[in-house]
């Protein structure tokens, strides 16, 4: 990707806000405060989940139950005993490793690697999932109403 105006870097940006830049987009990522790092440590609701609160993603957060989806641990299931926001990781029971001293040290997950299988529910997360569904059904209104005015008439006769 050059500089030149119609090359490809440029013709798959959409937000003239924010940069595409991998450097910038790097910077941002880990001199994030912990209030926008919550966001960044999202993870994925299990498919019933998706369907039952109509929301594809949600800030995990501890007492959450999960599964791991990706890697060595890849099928183990527990529940998040730490989010720690400063490394990006969160640490999950049954999830750990024997030191030759006898010690167990807990292994570090990151959040996209995992589904989340039952949410710990309080207030501000039941109102966030009342939220974010609403906003959900209306953008699938928009989508159902733009799809209605694309689609060609048909004459009843």
């Amino acid at each position: 990707p050059g500089t030149h105006p119609l090359s490809l870097a440029h013709a798959m940006k959409f937000s003239a806000a924010a940069s595409s830049s991998r450097r910038k987009c790097r910077k941002a990522q880990f001199a994030a405060p912990s209030s926008e790092r919550r966001k960044l440590m999202s993870a994925s609701l299990a498919k019933q989940m998706r369907q039952k609160y109509n929301v594809r993603a949600v800030p995990i957060r501890k007492d959450d139950e999960v599964t791991i989806v990706r890697g060595t641990h890849k099928k183990t299931t527990g529940k998040v005993t730490a989010v720690y926001r400063k490394k990006f990781i969160i640490h999950i029971e049954r999830v750990s490793k024997d030191k030759l001293n006898g010690q167990t040290v807990n292994l570090p997950i990151h959040p996209s690697n995992v589904v989340i299988t039952k949410l710990k529910l309080d207030k501000d997360r039941k109102a966030l999932l009342e939220r974010r569904a609403k906003s959900q059904t209306r953008k699938a209104a928009k989508h159902d109403e733009a799809a209605d005015a694309a689609a060609p008439r048909q004459d009843p006769n």
